[in-house]
Formats: C-alpha cells, sequence, structure tokens
C-alpha cells in the first residue's frame, strides 16, 4: 500500500497552500471545479505528467515488470478484504447508484426538485436516501487491485513478480493545499516475494526515486514516516510501523517553502498482503510485498513550484529529460549513480 503522509508538514503547509493553488489556477494549469481538491488538469499539466511517466517507465525497465492497468474502483469485497477501513475508514470512497422502481424515482425527482431551489451548500442531501451502496468502491492506492489478481495466479515464480501499475485514486481528505487533491494518480512498482527480495527492491528504489528527483534538479530528502492511522489506536500502529522503519518518503517543499510534502513513497508491508490474499512463494511461504509509489500530481506540482509555472523556462537539463532523450537522460544518471556506489562501496572495502 503507499499512503502518502506528509504528516510532519501538513498543519505548516496548510496556510500558504492558498497562494500556490491561486497561482496554479490563474495560470490555468489546474481548472476550479468549485470542490476543494478536486480539479481539472490543463494541457500543459498533462503533458508534464506524461513525460514523468516515461521517465518512470525507463527508471524501472530493467526489472522487467508486468505492466498492469486498471480503472479507479475495485470491487468492494476485495476492498472489505484489505482491512484499509480498519485503518483509513476517514479516508474512503463508495460508490452509490439508484436501485430503486418508478415509485422511488418520483420520490428521488421530487427530493431533488426541492434540493435545487437552494444555494449549493445549503442544499438537501434527502435525494440520497434513494441511493444504495454498489459492488465497487472507488480505489484508495494503485496497487490495491492487484493483490487478488496474484493471488488467483497461485504460487509465485522462484524470483517473485515485479508489477508496473498506475490509476487515479480516491481519498476524502479536502483541502486548499493543492498537493493533498482528493482524486490523483499514483504510479507504482509493486514487489512480491520473499522478504529479502522485497527489501532489497526497496532499497534499490530509494535510490532510484532519489536519483530521479535529482536529476528533475528538485531538492531530496528521504526520511522515514508513518500512514495516518485512524482513531486512538492509529498511533500505536504508527508507532510500530515508524519502529520497523517499514515506510519512508521522499520529502519536497511544494505548497509551503517552509513545510514538505511526501512526493514518493518507500514501503514494506512485511506478509500483511500475502496473508489476506494467501499470496503463496514458490516454497508455500506466505508472500512478502512492498512498493514504491510516485505521487504524480505532487511531483509535478513541485517542478511548477521550484522551476517556475511556465515550462519554457524550466531548466535547460529538466527540459532535456522530460522532452529530450530521456531514455539516454535516465540510463546515464543510472550509470553514474552505480559507479559512485561501487566507488563507495570500494572505499568502505579498503577503509576496513
Amino acid at each position: 500500500m503507499n499512503t502518502m503522509t506528509d504528516t510532519a508538514a501538513l498543519a505548516a503547509a496548510e496556510p500558504a497552500a492558498p497562494a500556490f493553488r491561486d497561482e496554479l489556477l490563474a495560470a490555468g494549469l489546474l481548472i476550479d471545479t468549485g470542490e476543494n481538491g478536486l480539479y481539472g488538469r490543463s494541457q500543459v499539466f498533462e503533458d508534464v505528467v506524461e513525460r514523468l511517466n516515461v521517465a518512470i517507465a525507463h527508471l524501472g525497465a530493467d526489472q522487467q515488470p508486468e505492466v498492469l492497468r486498471f480503472p479507479p474502483a475495485m470491487r468492494r469485497t476485495d476492498f472489505e478484504d484489505s482491512e484499509y477501513l480498519k485503518s483509513f475508514p476517514n479516508l474512503a470512497g463508495t460508490i452509490h447508484s439508484f436501485c430503486g422502481n418508478d415509485m422511488g424515482h418520483q420520490r428521488l425527482l421530487r427530493a431533488l426538485d426541492d434540493a435545487m431551489i437552494e444555494s449549493d451548500d445549503d442544499r438537501s442531501e434527502e435525494w440520497m436516501a434513494q441511493q444504495k451502496p454498489t459492488r465497487v468502491v472507488l480505489t484508495p492506492a494503485a496497487c490495491y487491485p492487484i493483490y487478488p489478481v496474484m493471488a488467483r495466479r497461485g504460487p509465485l515464480p522462484a524470483d517473485g513478480r515485479t508489477i508496473d501499475v498506475l490509476s487515479y485514486c480516491f481519498r476524502h481528505e479536502p483541502s486548499l493545499d493543492p498537493g493533498r487533491m482528493q482524486m490523483f494518480r499514483q504510479r507504482e512498482y509493486v514487489r512480491l516475494g520473499s522478504a529479502e527480495q522485497v527489501m532489497a527492491f526497496r532499497q534499490m528504489w530509494v535510490e532510484r526515486g532519489s536519483l530521479l528527483i535529482t536529476l528533475l534538479q528538485l531538492p531530496v530528502e528521504v526520511d522515514l514516516a508513518n500512514d495516518p492511522f485512524f482513531g486512538r489506536g492509529g498511533k500505536i500502529v504508527a508507532d510500530s510501523q515508524r519502529a520497523q522503519a517499514l515506510k519512508f518518503e521522499l520529502l519536497i517543499p511544494v505548497a509551503d517553502p517552509r513545510g514538505k510534502t511526501a512526493c514518493l513513497s518507500f514501503n514494506y508491508h512485511m506478509d500483511h498482503f500475502g496473508a489476506i490474499w494467501k499470496i503463496a512463494c514458490e516454497d508455500g511461504a506466505v508472500a512478502h510485498t512492498g512498493c514504491v509509489g510516485f505521487g504524480m500530481e505532487r511531483i509535478t506540482l513541485a517542478l511548477f513550484r521550484h522551476h517556475g509555472l511556465d515550462v519554457n523556462a524550466w531548466p535547460d537539463d529538466v527540459r532535456a529529460l522530460l522532452w529530450g532523450d530521456t531514455e539516454a537522460r535516465v540510463a546515464q544518471g543510472m550509470a553514474s549513480m552505480q559507479a559512485a556506489s561501487a566507488v563507495s562501496v570500494e572505499g568502505a572495502g579498503d577503509s576496513a
């Protein structure tokens, strides 16, 4: 699971967020829908997102991931099995629909007519009494739909599986901070396998994620983090998550230069999802899972915050990475990173 939190900076980021939000709206990069955290995106904004997606694809190409794409909704029973509601009931989004007869339809229309007499914020919700839950819910994290799919395939191969997944996700947390959207995209690489395979995968992506942000000429800070678990018992779970170092986030100032927003998240779930869906390794052991999540809108917002609202004025190397030979630039960065790592290891060996 990838739940980006930026908990430490939330209180500090909110006051200054409207200023940056207003700049984005005035420039036409985001489109106001009248609902906090729900925005349209301009062609320029979407172009940056797509260019980032290309760079991320090259960054993980050598892992030969299986590419899967799902709609931003998942089966309700899978959602229930995930235990998301135990931890984040306040963030979940369900999908309701009219399932009644002609009489129910007439009641709905009368209630709707009465509601529409009032202004937006004062409208009655009585018409929604005619709605019933459907068998689908909004996807809270891009990786959630893949676990039941993997379980149905049977035991994992000896080298496990790596999945590349991208989806719109929903979190019910309306905010004036443009970095806290209610509907947003996550690009994830998800690893399923042994504990050793998953831990190595996470460390690799801490390095590669940091490389991408460095190539984008954005500030890089990776720190221990926890998910925003709900309720009185949530603090205990969050403290445990930190104590076990299960989650790290890459933080970048976005809405407020004094605060930081989680733009990438590196997560080790241990055998949580493997146990829920009975995903087995080749030897029959319960599979461990982990993921790296890229907040596509958040990284894009960080680029606009640090390089300006005019993409044509962005630094030449950033433009070359996104609109030039992306594959070559990423490969060059990877080679430099690996060379530096080799020198570091050799130096450590000499000192020993």
